[in-house]
């Protein structure tokens, strides 16, 4: 028996054996067998790969939806992602993109490419790659970056990130990005997905199988691949510090269990999400690390709830957003401890006074919202890294209850779909 499928994922309860279609080439499929050519027609010898998710992944297993399974997974996807690939003084190896150091010394910038959630992913990346290592890095678009004439080459390092390793606009990047002598990295959950065939190396999330539409867990597992993959930089530039190293380890060590605690207290995010699922309409808003994360926040609620949301930075809201808030225009405030935390709540400050309600993601043990913002909800004091998976994973689990709320498909969202493969 044969089965075709464009994910692995929808195969895996039938077979864990597959056959890989690399770029231009076709499958005939016969009673006698299967068949691979080229568009040309000429046969080539098929790429067969075993796959060793488990099947029981591929359920829901007595959750309502996958996916509220998936974020209940993300403390073991969180441990996935660093296993076996950081010791404890902070040495990073990647099996799959395995460059010495000598040769990582050479590369000049890094260029972050995704799409959604993942674009999303490369902003929290940018983010630590620059403030770690101290390289220019900058993440974009993907489907924009393969019309430009982007001024990269050899000693530009290519980051690709795709879920599913086969979103259309993302794998004609990297090919734009190769073309242009970049050495190309694909980060992705699916191991021989184009994106993995097509980079020069690649970093697998080991996250399992992903059903629902909306990502969770890989986003996670995507923003602590990038923290390795920045900390890795970091010591091949000498930008840090043994001591900085191990704080930076534990930190990543602690994350599973911080996640594990978050995810603990889903009834309060459910009884927030409750009250606040009247609304039409949300602002998120965050600085540094925490934009990304408002932007993905936003991206959530209005995937899987239909609700419209937007996501911006703190200093951009008096250039335009702040125009539409009023006391039906609720706004989801990230200001968990940061560099600019007094910066954020000043903007809550501003935006209370145009009657906006607020619900704010503060630090414990932090009051300077009591009395401000309409709704506070505590986070633990973690690195910031830490803290934009966990904000994250918070804004997931709101996003979820209140789609659930509304009575949506949560799991499969109108007009979306998991693996994007057309541009």
């Amino acid at each position: 028996e044969y089965y075709i499928a464009s994910d692995i994922t929808a195969i895996i309860p039938y077979t864990k054996r597959v056959l890989v279609l690399g770029e231009g080439e076709v499958a005939a499929v016969t009673p006698l067998g299967a068949e691979v050519s080229t568009l040309d027609g000429m046969t080539v010898k098929p790429k067969l790969v075993k796959v060793d998710w488990d099947v029981s992944q591929a359920q829901k297993g007595g959750f309502a939806h996958f996916m509220l399974k998936e974020i209940h997974e993300t403390p073991e996807t969180v441990a996935n992602a660093m296993r076996g690939r950081l010791t404890d003084d902070g040495i990073v190896s990647f099996r799959e993109f395995d460059v010495d150091d000598e040769k990582l010394r050479e590369y000049q910038e890094v260029l972050l490419l995704g799409m959604g959630t993942s674009r999303h992913a490369a902003l929290v990346g940018e983010h630590l790659i620059e403030d770690w290592a101290g390289i220019p890095a900058r993440a974009q678009d993907a489907s924009e970056f393969r019309y430009r004439r982007p001024t990269i080459g050899p000693k530009t390092l290519a980051v690709v990130l795709t879920q599913s390793g086969e979103t259309a606009d993302t794998l004609v990047a990297l090919q734009r990005a190769k073309e242009r002598g970049a050495l190309t990295v694909a980060v992705t959950n699916v191991f021989a997905s184009s994106a993995a065939r097509d980079g020069d190396g690649a970093i697998y999330l080991h996250s399992g199988p992903e059903i629902s539409v909306a990502s969770t867990k890989t986003l996670a597992a995507h923003m602590v691949s990038l923290s390795l993959l920045a900390l890795r930089l970091a010591t091949v530039n000498g930008r840090v510090s043994l001591e900085r190293r191990r704080e930076l380890v534990a930190a990543m060590r602690a994350l599973p269990d911080q996640v594990h605690q978050l995810v603990e207290r889903e009834n309060e995010i459910a009884e927030i999400a409750h009250r606040y699922s009247k609304y039409k309409n949300f602002m998120y808003f965050g600085r540094g690390l925490s934009y990304p994360v408002a932007l993905e926040g936003a991206l959530k609620l209005k995937e899987i709830s239909y609700v419209h949301a937007e996501g911006t930075t703190g200093g951009e809201l008096k250039h335009g957003p702040i125009a539409l808030l009023h006391a039906e225009f609720p706004v989801i405030a990230i200001c968990t401890e940061s560099s600019t935390k007094d910066k954020m709540v000043s903007n809550v400050h501003e935006i209370v006074a145009r009657n906006a309600p607020v619900l704010a993601l503060i630090t414990k043990g932090d009051h300077s919202l009591d009395g401000v913002a309409t709704d506070v909800f505590e986070m633990p004091a973690v690195e910031e890294a830490s803290a934009a998976v966990l904000n994250t994973v918070m804004l997931q689990l709101f996003a979820y209850h209140v789609a659930v709320e509304l009575g949506q498909d949560v799991d499969q969202p109108r007009n979306l779909a998991k693996s994007v493969t057309v541009e």
